[in-house]
C-alpha cells in the first residue's frame, strides 16, 4: 500500500504540474492561439469537440477529461484559451487529477509488477509479452493516422 500511495502522490504533482502547465499555456496565448502558426491545431476536431464539451458542461468536462486519453490536452487547453476562471477550474483539476493518479498508480504498479514476475521467472515470456504489447501501440498509432482524414 506505500508503493501505491507515494506512486499515486507523485503522479498528483505530475499531473497537477503537467494540466495545470497546460491551462496557463492555453491562458496565455488566449489571444494570438487562433491567429497564430498554431491555429491549425485548435481548428482541428479534437479541440472543437473539446471547446464545445467546455462550453456547454464547464468544469466537469475537465475534471472527466483526466479519464480519457489524447481529450485531456485539450481541454485543459481551451479551458484556459476559454478563460475559465480557476475557481471552478481548480476544484476540476484536483478532483481529476487524483482520479488519475489513483487510476495510473493502482494499475501501474500491478503492470509493472506483473511484467517484473514476469522476466524473472520466464525471461523469453517477458520480452515476448512487452513485445506485442509495443506491437499493439505502433499498430494502433499506425491505424489511426490512416484512419484520419488528410490535412
Amino acid at each position: 500500500m506505500d508503493k501505491i500511495a507515494l506512486t499515486a502522490g507523485a503522479l498528483y504533482a505530475i499531473v497537477l504540474l503537467r494540466a495545470g502547465g497546460t491551462f496557463a499555456i492555453g491562458w496565455l496565448a488566449a489571444a494570438g492561439a487562433r491567429r497564430s502558426r498554431f491555429a491549425g491545431r485548435t481548428s482541428s476536431a479534437k479541440f472543437q469537440r473539446a471547446e464545445r464539451a467546455i462550453q456547454r458542461w464547464g468544469a466537469p468536462v475537465v475534471a472527466v477529461s483526466f479519464l480519457t486519453v489524447g481529450f485531456q490536452t485539450a481541454a485543459n487547453f481551451i479551458a484556459g484559451s476559454m478563460r475559465m476562471p480557476l475557481t471552478r477550474y481548480l476544484p476540476a483539476l484536483f478532483v481529476g487529477g487524483a482520479a488519475w493518479s489513483l487510476i495510473y498508480a493502482t494499475a501501474g504498479i500491478g503492470v509493472l509488477q506483473v511484467l517484473g514476475r514476469l522476466f524473472a521467472e520466464r525471461t523469453a515470456l517477458g520480452v515476448a509479452a512487452v513485445a506485442v504489447l509495443l506491437l499493439a501501440v505502433c499498430g494502433a498509432v499506425v491505424y489511426r493516422r490512416r484512419k484520419a482524414p488528410p490535412a
